[in-house]
């Protein structure tokens, strides 16, 4: 039924992540905009982005996603407060959340949803969380984090698998889930609609 993949997603993590995984994919990307709703759970938010990332470029070129599975995500992290923590706007809002969840536990809650690309119907919509400690940071450590660009385009202003590594005291769950993409939960998913696909 399924012939390929289509990764509704411009994150260079997760091309890596399937890359690794062994799965070769196209990439289209969905410029849907990410807005959480008055009340929405942070949970249902993670997977509302990603059905709606999916279901976009399955409509944005129905041509290029026939008979491929489309498969989409968004990252968060939620701090301790369940305050939500996206991408930082500059280096001040930075600043602000690596001081948030210093010596802290936090949640990193990844949506992703995999949608038919030939029908558009979302057959699969789930969020995995992960547990973090980030250990106390220092000013200096955060000031030079910041200074080397790395938390702009991440979720709580760090990559797990970038210098920010280091931060991190503990983790309970999904390490690729932190990164952006829980590969266990995906790649289980994916063998269900497809075989695999070697390089």
């Amino acid at each position: 039924m399924f012939e390929k993949i289509v990764l509704a997603s411009g994150s260079p993590r997760r091309r890596e992540l399937l890359n690794a995984a062994g799965y070769r994919h196209d990439v289209l990307v969905s410029n849907i905009e990410e807005k959480r709703r008055q009340g929405e759970r942070p949970e249902d938010y993670v997977q509302r982005n990603a059905k709606e990332k999916a279901m976009a470029v399955c409509q944005s070129d129905p041509v290029a996603v026939a008979k491929a599975v489309v498969l989409a995500a968004d990252t968060i992290v939620v701090a301790f407060d369940n305050e939500v923590l996206e991408k930082p706007a500059d280096a001040n809002e930075a600043r602000r959340m690596l001081s948030k969840l210093s010596a802290k536990t936090h949640r990193v809650m990844t949506g992703y949803a995999i949608c038919n690309g030939t029908t558009g119907e979302v057959i699969e919509c789930k969020t995995v969380q992960t547990q973090v400690l980030f250990r106390p940071l220092y000013a200096d450590e955060v000031e030079r984090y910041i200074a080397s660009g790395e938390p702009f385009d991440k979720a709580g202003s760090y990559g797990i698998q970038g210098q920010a590594l280091t931060f991190v005291e503990s983790l309970e769950g999904s390490y690729t889930n932190v990164v952006g993409l829980p590969m266990a939960e995906v790649v289980l998913a994916l063998r269900r609609m497809l075989p695999m696909i070697e390089d």
